[in-house]
């Protein structure tokens, strides 16, 4: 994607003092990247640094840093401490001297990425004079008792020590590139630009926070956007102190930058400054040998998935696991903003159609997703319970007749295959197929949620009325947990349990850029994204005919919702009138296209916004 016009008011005078600068003077910079999820897992930008780790190493060896908050939980599984060399170890020094806790290490990662972790809660006795700083200097004001705020201010005061000791300390001609991700690591920024910090700044905002919260609740958000007073709205939504820290961080860097156009118009409106370049976000793709290799993880994971659906519905009813398809949607509890309105609407008019068609075809969708919950549903436990009794018997039955048939046709004797299970075995399976059946229709849900009468997608899918009936197409699992190999109902991780379905759809109405669908189809599974994505846009302008590969964009920019939902319920219906054939060369297609993502290809997006900071200073 072609990156948007540079900003920043560069005079002309100072443009051209850069573009003289000698090559010479760029000698082997340093590149330390701030996030607030360096090894502490919270949501997608956890994925983004993880994932992009062996491009950077790749690209910049020992040069490298990672620089996030310390978490002892999250530390003690992801990172592995090491001694500080070189510029770091003086400036690692300085902080422990002055009562800073810093961890140098590894990420426990591919790539193994250099990582410094800092305590920021040995400056909460200076937090009311850091937060006075932020408004005498900055305008920023912060709440007295916000303990996000305050963690998020304390390890920006932290972060901007350890790079002021860097600036100091490096040696003659090394540059420092300090790029910052997200509001919640972008305190130092303005910090630093007051200090005159000598080094290059580079801050990525993955979505705007204001952005999220207008998007939530406003159906006409993106028609409105260029009309809002940004100020106002922060007021509104009590974000003003994020939305300055933000602002401030956008306006303070020398290179500006966010992982898609959708995004770009957000940061332009309510940021008002235009981004530098856009980077968009990519994956480790593993590649396979031969082709068939990845078709058999499918066949196998959705084995272990036809298990679950055994033990969900066969004891009500029953139906051929031969013609049943596996749909699935995940991510944040974002009712709307995901998309999740709009899924559950096409998947009952899929019922609909797939009723009417009479194909044989059975849908199984799972909404993936988090909600406080009590427990897990007890009759879902009970029927999983039941289903491994049944798999004890039969695996015993099988042996014993197994055995038993081998020995009685080497003795040369005609053999009667009603006499070869004994009767304990078999009275045991008739017992437990009388105690197996249910006149109940299965669940909806597979836990017992604490707000089960106020939860959106429950009572969506109630007044849509999918209710798991025998003679419904489409059958729903309302998952409100994520799926992990702990998981007593699937036994399997997450990536696995999504290699194991058919199609992924995630028709968002609010995504600056999507990973779960890029996650899908990098395991090579088909998937559904919206033009209002980042990722959706991103096909539509840079890759025609992605449909062909897999890759489906729903309209729901300048359409209304009622025909974003037949849109997508047509392409699910389409979906499934495809043959096993069909379904098996898609997937190949998915497979073959994913390369496209892979961190190999988008990583140079990084490298061409560090190579502009070095530009800039």
């Amino acid at each position: 994607m072609m990156p948007l016009a540079a900003s920043g008011g560069r005079t002309d005078e100072a443009a051209a003092v850069n573009v003289a600068v000698p090559r010479s003077r760029r000698a082997r910079p340093i590149l330390l990247e701030i996030a607030w999820e360096v090894c502490h897992q919270l949501g997608g930008i956890y994925t983004v640094l993880r994932s992009k780790a062996p491009a950077m190493v790749s690209r910049w060896n020992g040069r490298y840093f990672l620089i996030g908050p310390y978490h002892a939980a999250t530390a003690a599984v992801e990172f592995e401490p090491e001694p500080a060399t070189g510029a770091v170890g003086p400036a690692l020094e300085q902080l422990q001297a002055e009562g800073i806790g810093a961890h140098h290490g590894r990420w426990l990662v591919s790539g193994r990425p250099q990582v410094i972790l800092l305590e920021y809660q040995h400056v909460f006795g200076r937090l009311h004079e850091i937060k006075q700083q932020l408004w005498d200097q900055h305008r920023i004001s912060t709440p007295a008792n916000d303990e996000l705020l305050n963690n998020v201010i304390a390890f920006g005061a932290v972060c901007q020590r350890l790079l002021s000791l860097l600036g100091e300390q490096a040696g003659s001609g090394t540059r420092l590139i300090a790029h910052f991700h997200e509001w919640m690591s972008s305190v130092a920024v303005p910090m630093l630009r007051h200090r005159q910090w000598p080094g290059s700044i580079v801050f990525t905002t993955h979505a705007t926070l204001l952005g999220r919260y207008l998007a939530m609740n406003d159906d006409a958000f993106y028609d409105r956007l260029p009309h809002y007073d940004p100020n106002a709205e922060a007021r509104h939504y009590n974000c003003e102190a994020q939305f300055g820290i933000e602002r401030a961080a956008a306006h303070g860097s020398h290179v500006f930058t966010t992982v898609s156009d959708v995004t770009a118009q957000e940061c332009r409106h309510l940021l008002e400054r235009d981004v530098d370049l856009l980077l968009p976000n990519g994956l480790n793709i593993q590649r396979f040998a031969a082709i068939h290799d990845f078709q058999n993880l499918h066949r196998m994971f959705k084995q272990r998935i036809h298990r679950f659906t055994m033990g969900h519905f066969f004891a009500s009813y029953s139906f051929d696991l031969d013609q049943t398809l596996y749909l699935f949607t995940s991510g944040r509890y974002e009712y709307r903003n995901k998309g999740m309105d709009l899924t559950i609407e096409a998947l009952a008019r899929l019922n609909h159609r797939l009723r009417q068609a009479a194909s044989g075809v059975t849908v199984v969708a799972f909404i993936i997703t988090r909600r406080p919950v009590k427990s897990i549903n007890v009759n879902v436990l009970q029927r999983r319970a039941m289903l491994r009794e049944f798999r004890k018997i039969c695996d015993a039955i099988k042996q014993q007749v197994g055995d038993r048939l081998f020995e009685r046709a080497a003795a040369g004797q005609v053999v009667d295959l009603n006499n070869l299970a004994d009767d304990y075995w078999r009275l045991r399976l008739r017992r437990t197929i009388q105690a197996w059946k249910n006149d109940q229709a299965p669940s909806i849900v597979t836990h017992d949620l604490i707000n089960d009468a106020g939860d959106s997608v429950l009572n969506q899918l109630r007044t849509c009325r999918l209710w798991n009936m025998a003679d419904d197409p489409v059958k729903v699992i309302y998952h409100p947990d994520f799926i992990t190999s702990t998981n007593p109902l699937f036994s399997m991780e997450y990536d696995q349990f999504v290699r194991g379905c058919n199609l992924g759809i995630f028709p968002s109405y609010y995504e600056p850029w999507g990973y779960t669908p890029l996650e899908a189809i990098a395991l090579g599974v088909p998937a559904i994204t919206s033009d209002l994505s980042g990722m959706g846009s991103y096909l539509n302008q840079l890759l025609p005919k992605h449909d062909e590969k897999g890759l489906y964009v729903v309209p729901r920019r300048r359409v209304t919702w009622e025909e974003s939902a037949e849109a997508l319920a047509e392409r699910l219906f389409r979906f499934c009138q495809l043959t096993r054939r069909q379904r098996i060369d898609l997937r190949n297609k998915v497979e073959s296209f994913s390369e496209h993502f892979d961190w190999h290809n988008l990583a140079r997006r990084y490298h061409e916004a560090h190579e502009l900071a070095l530009d800039r200073v």
